[in-house]
Protein backbone atom coordinates (compact mmCIF):
# COMPACT_ATOMS: atom_id res chain seq x y z
CA UNK A 1 0.00 0.00 0.00
CA UNK A 2 0.98 3.53 -1.03
CA UNK A 3 0.90 4.73 2.58
CA UNK A 4 3.26 1.91 3.80
CA UNK A 5 5.61 2.86 1.15
CA UNK A 6 6.11 6.48 1.86
CA UNK A 7 6.18 5.67 6.20
CA UNK A 8 10.19 5.05 5.09
CA UNK A 9 10.38 7.97 3.43
CA UNK A 10 9.24 9.63 6.37
CA UNK A 11 10.02 8.35 9.83
CA UNK A 12 8.87 11.09 11.66
CA UNK A 13 4.78 10.32 10.38
CA UNK A 14 4.96 7.29 12.67
CA UNK A 15 5.90 10.22 14.93
CA UNK A 16 3.35 12.70 14.50
CA UNK A 17 0.04 10.44 13.97
CA UNK A 18 1.29 8.30 17.49
CA UNK A 19 0.58 11.80 18.96
CA UNK A 20 -2.44 12.47 17.03
CA UNK A 21 -4.05 9.42 18.54
CA UNK A 22 -3.19 6.64 16.73
CA UNK A 23 -1.96 3.26 18.00
CA UNK A 24 1.11 1.67 16.91
CA UNK A 25 -1.31 -1.24 15.45
CA UNK A 26 -2.98 1.42 13.54
CA UNK A 27 0.49 2.44 11.87
CA UNK A 28 0.47 -0.91 9.75
CA UNK A 29 -3.56 -0.59 8.49
CA UNK A 30 -4.80 0.45 5.63
CA UNK A 31 -4.88 4.62 6.31
CA UNK A 32 -7.91 6.18 4.76
CA UNK A 33 -8.85 9.75 4.89
CA UNK A 34 -12.36 11.16 5.44
CA UNK A 35 -13.39 14.26 3.95
CA UNK A 36 -16.39 15.98 4.60
CA UNK A 37 -17.92 19.94 4.19
CA UNK A 38 -18.40 19.00 7.91
CA UNK A 39 -19.51 22.68 9.23
CA UNK A 40 -21.54 24.76 11.19
CA UNK A 41 -22.19 27.02 7.60
CA UNK A 42 -25.95 25.57 6.85
CA UNK A 43 -28.15 22.28 7.14
CA UNK A 44 -26.76 20.89 4.24
CA UNK A 45 -22.83 20.40 6.50
CA UNK A 46 -24.13 20.64 9.92
CA UNK A 47 -24.99 16.70 10.72
CA UNK A 48 -22.47 15.79 8.23
CA UNK A 49 -20.08 14.95 11.60
CA UNK A 50 -22.48 12.36 12.50
CA UNK A 51 -21.50 10.26 8.51
CA UNK A 52 -18.30 11.13 9.52
CA UNK A 53 -18.26 8.86 12.73
CA UNK A 54 -20.35 5.89 10.86
CA UNK A 55 -18.00 6.53 8.18
CA UNK A 56 -15.16 5.79 10.57
CA UNK A 57 -17.22 2.75 12.09
CA UNK A 58 -16.97 1.04 8.58
CA UNK A 59 -13.45 1.88 7.93
CA UNK A 60 -12.65 -0.01 11.22
CA UNK A 61 -14.68 -3.02 10.59
CA UNK A 62 -12.76 -3.30 7.41
CA UNK A 63 -9.49 -2.94 9.43
CA UNK A 64 -8.90 0.29 8.50
CA UNK A 65 -7.91 3.84 10.52
CA UNK A 66 -9.77 6.32 9.16
CA UNK A 67 -8.59 9.87 9.58
CA UNK A 68 -10.94 12.88 9.32
CA UNK A 69 -10.25 16.19 7.39
CA UNK A 70 -12.55 18.85 6.82
CA UNK A 71 -13.14 21.53 3.90
CA UNK A 72 -16.22 23.13 4.93
CA UNK A 73 -18.22 25.03 2.04
CA UNK A 74 -20.62 28.25 2.11
CA UNK A 75 -24.39 28.45 1.44
CA UNK A 76 -25.62 29.74 -1.64
CA UNK A 77 -29.12 31.07 0.35
CA UNK A 78 -27.44 32.56 2.95
CA UNK A 79 -25.06 33.93 -0.33
CA UNK A 80 -27.70 35.55 -1.71
CA UNK A 81 -28.81 39.22 -1.94
CA UNK A 82 -25.29 40.31 -1.50
CA UNK A 83 -21.68 40.21 -2.48
CA UNK A 84 -20.94 36.87 -0.93
CA UNK A 85 -22.47 35.33 -3.89
CA UNK A 86 -19.56 36.56 -6.24
CA UNK A 87 -17.64 34.03 -4.20
CA UNK A 88 -19.57 31.10 -4.56
CA UNK A 89 -18.82 29.26 -7.80
CA UNK A 90 -15.07 29.80 -6.91
CA UNK A 91 -15.46 28.07 -3.55
CA UNK A 92 -15.80 24.82 -5.58
CA UNK A 93 -12.25 25.13 -7.04
CA UNK A 94 -10.78 26.16 -3.98
CA UNK A 95 -12.45 23.34 -1.60
CA UNK A 96 -11.16 20.69 -4.70
CA UNK A 97 -7.66 22.06 -4.16
CA UNK A 98 -7.27 21.88 -0.48
CA UNK A 99 -8.61 18.34 -0.68
CA UNK A 100 -6.27 17.63 -3.02
CA UNK A 101 -3.63 19.15 -0.67
CA UNK A 102 -5.05 16.97 2.35
CA UNK A 103 -4.18 13.96 0.03
CA UNK A 104 -0.85 14.68 -1.73
CA UNK A 105 1.01 15.89 1.35
CA UNK A 106 0.32 13.01 3.19
CA UNK A 107 -0.04 9.08 2.21
CA UNK A 108 -3.42 7.48 2.57
CA UNK A 109 -4.76 4.38 0.70
CA UNK A 110 -8.42 5.47 -0.10
CA UNK A 111 -11.03 8.27 0.47
CA UNK A 112 -14.46 8.47 1.77
CA UNK A 113 -15.58 12.06 0.43
CA UNK A 114 -18.69 13.18 2.47
CA UNK A 115 -20.89 16.25 1.35
CA UNK A 116 -24.63 17.37 0.34
CA UNK A 117 -24.78 20.94 -1.20
CA UNK A 118 -24.23 22.74 -4.41
CA UNK A 119 -20.59 23.25 -4.56
CA UNK A 120 -19.36 20.80 -1.90
CA UNK A 121 -20.66 17.83 -3.80
CA UNK A 122 -19.04 19.11 -7.15
CA UNK A 123 -16.01 20.29 -5.03
CA UNK A 124 -15.95 16.55 -3.70
CA UNK A 125 -16.27 14.53 -7.16
CA UNK A 126 -13.43 17.41 -8.68
CA UNK A 127 -10.88 16.23 -6.35
CA UNK A 128 -11.78 12.15 -6.28
CA UNK A 129 -11.48 12.86 -9.90
CA UNK A 130 -8.16 14.62 -9.55
CA UNK A 131 -6.12 12.65 -7.26
CA UNK A 132 -7.34 9.18 -9.31
CA UNK A 133 -7.08 7.22 -5.28
CA UNK A 134 -9.56 4.66 -4.66
CA UNK A 135 -12.63 6.35 -3.44
CA UNK A 136 -16.51 6.31 -2.43
CA UNK A 137 -18.55 9.46 -2.18
CA UNK A 138 -21.49 9.39 0.43
CA UNK A 139 -24.11 12.06 -0.31
CA UNK A 140 -25.37 13.94 2.82
CA UNK A 141 -29.03 13.52 2.02
CA UNK A 142 -31.95 15.86 1.86
CA UNK A 143 -33.88 17.84 4.79
CA UNK A 144 -38.04 16.92 5.14
CA UNK A 145 -40.43 19.54 3.77
CA UNK A 146 -41.89 22.08 6.80
CA UNK A 147 -45.53 22.67 7.59
CA UNK A 148 -47.69 22.45 4.09
CA UNK A 149 -44.80 20.94 2.09
CA UNK A 150 -42.99 24.23 2.35
CA UNK A 151 -39.73 23.94 0.91
CA UNK A 152 -36.80 26.99 1.16
CA UNK A 153 -37.15 27.79 -2.85
CA UNK A 154 -40.79 29.08 -1.80
CA UNK A 155 -39.04 31.82 0.56
CA UNK A 156 -37.61 34.03 -3.21
CA UNK A 157 -41.11 33.87 -4.36
CA UNK A 158 -42.51 35.00 -0.60
CA UNK A 159 -39.82 37.62 -0.71
CA UNK A 160 -40.96 39.27 -3.60
CA UNK A 161 -44.58 39.66 -2.55
CA UNK A 162 -43.28 40.86 0.71
CA UNK A 163 -41.30 43.60 -0.80
CA UNK A 164 -44.69 44.30 -3.07
CA UNK A 165 -46.98 44.47 0.47
CA UNK A 166 -48.65 41.35 -0.88
CA UNK A 167 -48.02 39.66 2.34
CA UNK A 168 -47.03 41.02 5.85
CA UNK A 169 -43.76 40.90 7.83
CA UNK A 170 -45.24 38.11 10.58
CA UNK A 171 -46.85 36.14 7.80
CA UNK A 172 -43.09 36.29 5.88
CA UNK A 173 -41.55 35.34 9.13
CA UNK A 174 -43.65 32.20 9.43
CA UNK A 175 -42.57 30.72 6.27
CA UNK A 176 -38.72 32.05 6.89
CA UNK A 177 -38.69 30.33 10.28
CA UNK A 178 -40.42 26.85 9.00
CA UNK A 179 -39.00 26.66 5.70
CA UNK A 180 -35.74 24.58 6.55
CA UNK A 181 -37.09 22.25 9.68
CA UNK A 182 -33.90 19.90 10.09
CA UNK A 183 -30.75 19.31 8.41
CA UNK A 184 -29.72 18.27 4.76
CA UNK A 185 -29.53 19.25 1.14
CA UNK A 186 -32.76 21.60 0.51
CA UNK A 187 -35.76 19.67 -0.37
CA UNK A 188 -36.83 20.64 -3.75
CA UNK A 189 -34.26 19.60 -7.26
CA UNK A 190 -32.03 22.29 -6.49
CA UNK A 191 -28.58 22.17 -7.31
CA UNK A 192 -27.40 20.04 -4.41
CA UNK A 193 -29.72 17.74 -4.60
CA UNK A 194 -28.84 17.32 -8.50
CA UNK A 195 -25.66 16.81 -7.66
CA UNK A 196 -25.52 14.22 -5.43
CA UNK A 197 -28.20 12.32 -7.72
CA UNK A 198 -25.15 13.09 -10.14
CA UNK A 199 -23.03 11.03 -8.00
CA UNK A 200 -24.65 7.87 -7.59
CA UNK A 201 -25.44 8.01 -11.63
CA UNK A 202 -21.75 8.94 -12.15
CA UNK A 203 -21.18 5.17 -9.86
CA UNK A 204 -18.93 7.08 -7.58
CA UNK A 205 -21.86 6.61 -4.56
CA UNK A 206 -22.93 3.48 -3.76
CA UNK A 207 -26.23 2.57 -5.02
CA UNK A 208 -29.46 4.17 -3.40
CA UNK A 209 -27.46 6.32 -1.37
CA UNK A 210 -28.41 9.68 -3.22
CA UNK A 211 -31.33 12.13 -1.18
CA UNK A 212 -32.18 10.19 1.79
CA UNK A 213 -33.60 12.30 4.18
CA UNK A 214 -31.48 13.05 6.76
CA UNK A 215 -34.40 11.58 9.83
CA UNK A 216 -34.25 8.02 8.17
CA UNK A 217 -32.00 5.64 9.74
CA UNK A 218 -30.73 4.45 6.94
CA UNK A 219 -28.43 7.49 6.15
CA UNK A 220 -26.15 6.19 8.46
CA UNK A 221 -25.82 2.59 7.69
CA UNK A 222 -25.35 3.49 4.11
CA UNK A 223 -22.52 5.32 5.17
CA UNK A 224 -20.82 2.81 7.52
CA UNK A 225 -21.46 0.65 4.51
CA UNK A 226 -19.36 3.11 2.41
CA UNK A 227 -16.55 3.32 5.09
CA UNK A 228 -16.42 -0.09 4.71
CA UNK A 229 -16.48 -0.17 1.29
CA UNK A 230 -13.47 2.22 0.87
CA UNK A 231 -11.13 -0.72 2.94
CA UNK A 232 -11.84 -2.99 0.03
CA UNK A 233 -11.57 -0.32 -2.43
CA UNK A 234 -7.89 0.46 -1.28
CA UNK A 235 -7.28 -3.89 -1.48
CA UNK A 236 -8.88 -3.44 -5.17
CA UNK A 237 -7.29 -0.63 -6.34
CA UNK A 238 -10.30 0.56 -8.15
CA UNK A 239 -9.99 3.63 -8.75
CA UNK A 240 -12.06 6.69 -10.08
CA UNK A 241 -10.96 7.05 -13.57
CA UNK A 242 -11.91 3.10 -14.10
CA UNK A 243 -15.35 4.45 -12.91
CA UNK A 244 -16.13 7.69 -14.10
CA UNK A 245 -15.85 7.00 -17.80
CA UNK A 246 -17.08 8.81 -20.62
CA UNK A 247 -20.30 6.46 -20.55
CA UNK A 248 -21.27 7.15 -16.63
CA UNK A 249 -21.33 10.82 -17.25
CA UNK A 250 -23.38 9.97 -20.46
CA UNK A 251 -25.44 8.38 -17.79
CA UNK A 252 -25.48 11.15 -15.61
CA UNK A 253 -26.75 13.20 -18.01
CA UNK A 254 -29.64 10.92 -19.06
CA UNK A 255 -30.85 11.08 -15.04
CA UNK A 256 -30.14 14.74 -15.31
CA UNK A 257 -32.73 14.72 -18.36
CA UNK A 258 -35.08 12.62 -16.49
CA UNK A 259 -35.19 14.61 -13.51
CA UNK A 260 -35.35 17.88 -14.86
CA UNK A 261 -32.25 18.13 -12.64
CA UNK A 262 -30.35 22.01 -12.14
CA UNK A 263 -29.04 24.15 -14.64
CA UNK A 264 -25.64 24.56 -12.78
CA UNK A 265 -24.91 20.58 -13.41
CA UNK A 266 -23.88 22.06 -16.85
CA UNK A 267 -20.71 23.89 -15.08
CA UNK A 268 -20.30 20.96 -12.64
CA UNK A 269 -20.64 17.54 -15.25
CA UNK A 270 -17.95 19.06 -17.30
CA UNK A 271 -15.76 20.36 -14.11
CA UNK A 272 -15.55 17.02 -13.12
CA UNK A 273 -14.73 15.39 -16.15
CA UNK A 274 -12.27 17.70 -17.10
CA UNK A 275 -10.38 16.52 -14.24
CA UNK A 276 -10.13 12.79 -15.69
CA UNK A 277 -8.80 14.53 -19.01
CA UNK A 278 -12.90 14.07 -20.40
CA UNK A 279 -14.59 16.57 -22.66
CA UNK A 280 -18.36 17.03 -22.53
CA UNK A 281 -19.12 19.37 -24.92
CA UNK A 282 -22.53 21.36 -24.26
CA UNK A 283 -23.87 19.91 -27.40
CA UNK A 284 -24.05 16.56 -25.99
CA UNK A 285 -26.23 17.76 -23.02
CA UNK A 286 -28.69 18.94 -25.57
CA UNK A 287 -28.37 15.83 -27.76
CA UNK A 288 -29.32 13.68 -24.83
CA UNK A 289 -32.00 15.82 -23.37
CA UNK A 290 -34.16 15.15 -26.69
CA UNK A 291 -34.06 11.55 -26.63
CA UNK A 292 -34.72 11.14 -22.30
CA UNK A 293 -37.90 12.37 -21.76
CA UNK A 294 -38.65 14.69 -18.24
CA UNK A 295 -40.25 12.16 -15.75
CA UNK A 296 -39.87 13.59 -12.04
CA UNK A 297 -42.14 15.39 -10.58
CA UNK A 298 -41.06 17.11 -7.92
CA UNK A 299 -40.30 21.10 -7.46
CA UNK A 300 -39.34 23.49 -8.67
CA UNK A 301 -40.10 21.95 -11.67
CA UNK A 302 -42.70 19.73 -10.36
CA UNK A 303 -45.34 19.81 -7.88
CA UNK A 304 -43.55 17.13 -4.35
CA UNK A 305 -40.33 18.00 -1.90
CA UNK A 306 -37.17 16.56 -3.13
CA UNK A 307 -37.94 13.73 0.37
CA UNK A 308 -40.17 12.25 -1.54
CA UNK A 309 -37.79 10.84 -4.72
CA UNK A 310 -35.82 8.68 -2.23
CA UNK A 311 -39.38 7.50 -1.09
CA UNK A 312 -40.53 6.84 -4.58
CA UNK A 313 -37.33 4.62 -5.34
CA UNK A 314 -34.74 7.78 -5.88
CA UNK A 315 -31.98 7.46 -8.77
CA UNK A 316 -32.57 3.56 -8.98
CA UNK A 317 -36.18 3.84 -9.33
CA UNK A 318 -35.29 7.02 -12.56
CA UNK A 319 -32.69 4.53 -13.81
CA UNK A 320 -35.34 1.54 -14.08
CA UNK A 321 -37.92 3.79 -16.04
CA UNK A 322 -35.00 5.01 -19.21
CA UNK A 323 -32.94 1.59 -18.65
CA UNK A 324 -33.33 1.15 -22.26
CA UNK A 325 -30.97 4.12 -23.03
CA UNK A 326 -27.93 3.70 -19.95
CA UNK A 327 -24.75 2.49 -20.30
CA UNK A 328 -25.41 -0.87 -17.68
CA UNK A 329 -22.34 -2.18 -18.36
CA UNK A 330 -20.28 0.56 -16.58
CA UNK A 331 -18.24 -0.48 -13.76
CA UNK A 332 -19.31 1.72 -10.58
CA UNK A 333 -17.93 1.55 -6.85
CA UNK A 334 -19.14 -1.61 -5.61
CA UNK A 335 -17.09 -3.57 -7.88
CA UNK A 336 -20.04 -4.32 -9.83
CA UNK A 337 -22.14 -3.08 -13.06
CA UNK A 338 -24.56 -0.85 -12.78
CA UNK A 339 -26.58 -3.68 -14.42
CA UNK A 340 -25.96 -5.91 -11.49
CA UNK A 341 -26.59 -2.93 -8.94
CA UNK A 342 -29.93 -2.61 -10.32
CA UNK A 343 -30.34 -6.26 -10.43
CA UNK A 344 -29.59 -6.36 -6.65
CA UNK A 345 -31.32 -3.69 -5.36
CA UNK A 346 -34.44 -5.75 -6.33
CA UNK A 347 -33.59 -8.61 -5.17
CA UNK A 348 -32.46 -6.71 -2.04
CA UNK A 349 -35.55 -5.43 -0.61
CA UNK A 350 -34.15 -1.85 -1.57
CA UNK A 351 -37.47 -0.20 -3.34
CA UNK A 352 -39.96 -1.98 -0.65
CA UNK A 353 -37.58 -0.62 2.42
CA UNK A 354 -38.27 3.29 0.35
CA UNK A 355 -41.37 3.12 -0.26
CA UNK A 356 -42.90 2.10 2.98
CA UNK A 357 -42.44 5.84 3.63
CA UNK A 358 -44.08 6.71 0.51
CA UNK A 359 -47.46 4.80 1.60
CA UNK A 360 -47.41 6.30 4.61
CA UNK A 361 -48.21 9.47 3.07
CA UNK A 362 -51.09 8.49 0.85
CA UNK A 363 -49.18 9.20 -2.43
CA UNK A 364 -48.87 6.72 -5.19
CA UNK A 365 -44.81 5.89 -6.88
CA UNK A 366 -46.37 7.14 -10.50
CA UNK A 367 -47.66 10.87 -8.36
CA UNK A 368 -43.51 11.21 -8.39
CA UNK A 369 -41.88 9.32 -10.87
CA UNK A 370 -44.44 9.40 -14.50
CA UNK A 371 -43.42 6.16 -16.17
CA UNK A 372 -41.30 6.18 -19.45
CA UNK A 373 -44.64 6.16 -22.22
CA UNK A 374 -46.88 9.12 -20.37
CA UNK A 375 -43.84 11.19 -19.16
CA UNK A 376 -44.06 15.28 -18.04
CA UNK A 377 -42.40 16.47 -21.13
CA UNK A 378 -40.98 13.95 -24.31
CA UNK A 379 -37.72 15.99 -23.21
CA UNK A 380 -35.56 16.62 -20.80
CA UNK A 381 -35.57 20.41 -19.37
CA UNK A 382 -32.39 21.30 -20.64
CA UNK A 383 -31.59 22.95 -23.92
CA UNK A 384 -28.73 24.67 -25.59
CA UNK A 385 -29.48 27.47 -27.63
CA UNK A 386 -26.58 29.38 -30.16
CA UNK A 387 -27.03 32.13 -32.15
CA UNK A 388 -25.33 35.61 -32.78
CA UNK A 389 -25.93 36.26 -29.37
CA UNK A 390 -24.54 33.01 -27.61
CA UNK A 391 -21.80 32.01 -30.40
CA UNK A 392 -20.73 29.15 -27.65
CA UNK A 393 -24.25 28.69 -26.25
CA UNK A 394 -26.12 29.28 -23.70
CA UNK A 395 -28.21 27.48 -20.98
CA UNK A 396 -32.11 27.65 -20.72
CA UNK A 397 -34.45 25.31 -18.47
CA UNK A 398 -37.20 24.96 -20.76
CA UNK A 399 -39.36 22.50 -18.42
CA UNK A 400 -39.64 25.76 -16.34
CA UNK A 401 -40.81 28.00 -19.13
CA UNK A 402 -43.98 28.88 -20.31
CA UNK A 403 -45.36 27.72 -23.78
CA UNK A 404 -45.79 31.22 -24.74
CA UNK A 405 -42.28 32.07 -24.97
CA UNK A 406 -41.01 29.16 -26.33
CA UNK A 407 -40.62 30.98 -29.81
CA UNK A 408 -40.57 34.83 -29.05
CA UNK A 409 -39.12 37.90 -30.20
CA UNK A 410 -38.50 40.48 -27.51
CA UNK A 411 -36.94 44.02 -27.35
CA UNK A 412 -34.07 44.13 -24.65
CA UNK A 413 -33.53 46.34 -21.46
CA UNK A 414 -30.45 45.92 -20.94
CA UNK A 415 -28.42 46.29 -16.95
CA UNK A 416 -24.76 45.52 -16.14
CA UNK A 417 -25.33 44.43 -13.28
CA UNK A 418 -28.50 42.49 -11.18
CA UNK A 419 -29.10 45.29 -8.56
CA UNK A 420 -30.34 47.36 -10.81
CA UNK A 421 -32.37 44.88 -12.69
CA UNK A 422 -34.14 43.59 -9.85
CA UNK A 423 -35.13 46.86 -8.49
CA UNK A 424 -37.07 47.30 -12.22
CA UNK A 425 -38.46 44.45 -11.61
CA UNK A 426 -40.12 45.35 -8.47
CA UNK A 427 -40.66 48.38 -9.65
CA UNK A 428 -42.62 47.54 -12.50
CA UNK A 429 -40.62 49.27 -14.61
CA UNK A 430 -39.98 46.30 -16.85
CA UNK A 431 -42.71 45.74 -19.54
CA UNK A 432 -44.12 42.42 -21.23
CA UNK A 433 -42.14 41.84 -24.29
CA UNK A 434 -39.13 42.99 -22.75
CA UNK A 435 -35.91 40.84 -22.66
CA UNK A 436 -34.44 41.52 -19.52
CA UNK A 437 -30.53 41.45 -20.00
CA UNK A 438 -27.96 41.34 -16.88
CA UNK A 439 -24.48 40.87 -18.11
CA UNK A 440 -20.85 41.16 -17.25
CA UNK A 441 -21.83 38.60 -14.57
CA UNK A 442 -20.12 35.71 -15.97
CA UNK A 443 -16.73 34.23 -14.58
CA UNK A 444 -14.37 36.44 -15.81
CA UNK A 445 -16.88 39.53 -14.62
CA UNK A 446 -17.75 39.10 -11.38
CA UNK A 447 -17.19 35.35 -10.42
CA UNK A 448 -20.50 34.18 -12.07
CA UNK A 449 -22.85 34.63 -9.51
CA UNK A 450 -26.80 33.21 -9.16
CA UNK A 451 -29.82 35.81 -10.43
CA UNK A 452 -31.94 33.63 -8.27
CA UNK A 453 -34.12 37.17 -6.70
CA UNK A 454 -34.15 38.44 -10.08
CA UNK A 455 -35.86 34.89 -11.77
CA UNK A 456 -38.04 34.99 -7.99
CA UNK A 457 -39.69 38.26 -8.41
CA UNK A 458 -40.49 37.55 -12.55
CA UNK A 459 -41.85 34.04 -11.43
CA UNK A 460 -43.78 35.27 -8.85
CA UNK A 461 -45.01 38.19 -10.98
CA UNK A 462 -48.02 36.81 -12.71
CA UNK A 463 -48.11 39.62 -15.74
CA UNK A 464 -44.59 39.32 -16.30
CA UNK A 465 -43.75 35.54 -15.95
CA UNK A 466 -45.14 34.68 -19.63
CA UNK A 467 -44.72 37.72 -20.94
CA UNK A 468 -40.71 38.47 -20.58
CA UNK A 469 -36.87 36.31 -20.59
CA UNK A 470 -33.92 37.15 -18.39
CA UNK A 471 -31.04 36.74 -20.53
CA UNK A 472 -27.57 36.99 -18.44
CA UNK A 473 -23.84 35.32 -19.01
CA UNK A 474 -24.25 34.77 -14.97
CA UNK A 475 -25.59 31.56 -13.87
CA UNK A 476 -28.84 30.08 -11.99
CA UNK A 477 -30.37 29.06 -8.78
CA UNK A 478 -31.22 25.46 -8.96
CA UNK A 479 -34.29 26.71 -7.46
CA UNK A 480 -35.20 28.95 -10.43
CA UNK A 481 -38.28 28.53 -12.20
CA UNK A 482 -39.74 30.82 -15.16
CA UNK A 483 -38.09 32.31 -18.45
CA UNK A 484 -34.53 32.55 -17.83
CA UNK A 485 -31.56 31.67 -20.12
CA UNK A 486 -27.87 31.74 -18.57
CA UNK A 487 -24.24 31.07 -19.24
CA UNK A 488 -24.40 33.08 -22.44
CA UNK A 489 -21.14 32.74 -23.85
CA UNK A 490 -18.54 34.66 -24.45
CA UNK A 491 -19.77 36.27 -21.66
CA UNK A 492 -19.45 40.24 -21.58
CA UNK A 493 -16.04 40.96 -19.64
CA UNK A 494 -14.59 38.62 -22.76
CA UNK A 495 -16.23 41.35 -25.26
CA UNK A 496 -19.30 38.47 -26.32
CA UNK A 497 -22.07 39.80 -28.12
CA UNK A 498 -24.09 40.11 -24.82
CA UNK A 499 -21.90 42.97 -24.32
CA UNK A 500 -23.07 44.59 -27.61
CA UNK A 501 -27.06 44.41 -26.78
CA UNK A 502 -28.82 47.87 -26.51
CA UNK A 503 -32.04 49.15 -25.33
CA UNK A 504 -34.60 48.27 -27.68
CA UNK A 505 -32.72 45.60 -29.95
CA UNK A 506 -34.67 43.02 -31.26
CA UNK A 507 -34.23 39.62 -29.38
CA UNK A 508 -35.50 36.37 -30.94
CA UNK A 509 -35.61 33.29 -28.34
CA UNK A 510 -36.45 30.03 -30.67
CA UNK A 511 -35.85 27.04 -28.15
CA UNK A 512 -37.45 24.25 -30.32
CA UNK A 513 -34.80 25.31 -33.11
CA UNK A 514 -32.24 25.85 -30.33
CA UNK A 515 -31.72 29.47 -31.19
CA UNK A 516 -30.91 32.80 -29.35
CA UNK A 517 -30.15 36.04 -31.78
CA UNK A 518 -30.26 39.95 -31.87
CA UNK A 519 -32.70 40.00 -35.40
CA UNK A 520 -33.23 44.04 -35.07
CA UNK A 521 -31.91 47.39 -33.67
CA UNK A 522 -34.99 50.16 -32.02
CA UNK A 523 -37.60 47.93 -32.30
CA UNK A 524 -36.76 47.66 -36.01
CA UNK A 525 -36.31 43.78 -37.84
CA UNK A 526 -32.82 43.71 -39.92
CA UNK A 527 -31.05 40.97 -42.12
CA UNK A 528 -28.40 38.73 -40.68
CA UNK A 529 -25.99 40.57 -42.68
CA UNK A 530 -27.53 44.07 -41.27
CA UNK A 531 -27.31 42.84 -37.91
CA UNK A 532 -23.69 41.49 -38.64
CA UNK A 533 -22.59 45.11 -39.69
CA UNK A 534 -24.28 46.70 -36.82
CA UNK A 535 -22.47 44.71 -34.36
CA UNK A 536 -19.19 44.86 -35.99
CA UNK A 537 -19.37 48.33 -35.48
CA UNK A 538 -20.35 48.66 -32.10
CA UNK A 539 -17.85 45.86 -31.29
CA UNK A 540 -14.93 48.16 -32.70
CA UNK A 541 -16.34 50.59 -30.02
CA UNK A 542 -16.94 48.37 -27.34
CA UNK A 543 -14.49 49.15 -24.45
CA UNK A 544 -13.13 45.92 -22.20
CA UNK A 545 -14.19 47.39 -18.52
CA UNK A 546 -11.15 47.43 -15.71
CA UNK A 547 -11.23 44.23 -13.78
CA UNK A 548 -13.58 44.29 -11.19
CA UNK A 549 -11.27 42.30 -8.96
CA UNK A 550 -7.28 43.28 -8.41
CA UNK A 551 -6.74 41.04 -5.14
CA UNK A 552 -7.77 38.44 -3.19
CA UNK A 553 -9.52 34.69 -4.57
CA UNK A 554 -11.95 36.66 -6.85
CA UNK A 555 -9.22 38.31 -8.47
CA UNK A 556 -7.35 34.86 -9.63
CA UNK A 557 -10.12 33.46 -10.64
CA UNK A 558 -11.88 35.66 -12.44
CA UNK A 559 -8.35 36.09 -14.43
CA UNK A 560 -7.92 32.44 -14.98
CA UNK A 561 -11.15 30.91 -15.47
CA UNK A 562 -12.99 29.50 -18.81
CA UNK A 563 -15.87 29.47 -20.19
CA UNK A 564 -19.38 28.53 -18.61
CA UNK A 565 -19.72 26.23 -21.82
CA UNK A 566 -16.57 24.32 -20.48
CA UNK A 567 -17.48 24.51 -16.79
CA UNK A 568 -16.28 27.71 -15.45
CA UNK A 569 -13.24 26.35 -13.31
CA UNK A 570 -10.02 27.90 -13.10
CA UNK A 571 -7.52 27.01 -16.47
CA UNK A 572 -4.81 24.58 -15.82
CA UNK A 573 -1.90 23.35 -17.80
CA UNK A 574 -2.51 19.60 -17.76
CA UNK A 575 -5.83 19.44 -20.37
CA UNK A 576 -6.19 22.84 -21.59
Amino acid sequence: MKSQQLRKLAPELDSLRLGSGWSIEDLGKSQIIVESSYGHSHPGSAHLDQLVTEAGKGVNDGGGRAANYYVTDICDGEAQGHDGMNFSLVSRDIMAAMMEIHVKATPFDAGVYIASCDKSVPAHLMAIARLDMPAVFIPGGIMKAGPNLLTLEQIGTYSAQYERKEISEEQFMVYKRDACPECGACSFMGTASTMQVMAEALGIALPGSALIPTQIHYLKEMARQAGYRATELAKEDLKPSDIMTRKAFENAIMVHAAIAGSSNSLLHLPAIAHELGIQLPPELFDEIHRKIPFLLNIRPSGFWPGEYFWYAGGVPAIMEEIKEFLHLDVLTVTGKTLGENLDTLKQSGFYEGCRKYLQALGVKISDIIKPLDNPIRAQGAIAILTGNLAPEGAVVKHAAISPKLMQATLKAHVFDCEEDALQAVLTKDIQPGEAVFIRYEGPKGSGMPEMFYTTEAIASDPELIETIALITDGRFSGATRGPAIGHVSPEASEGGPIALVEDGDLIRIDIPARRLDITGTGGIPKSPEEMEAILSERRANWVQPAPRFNTGILSIFTRNSVSPMKGAYMEDTRHG
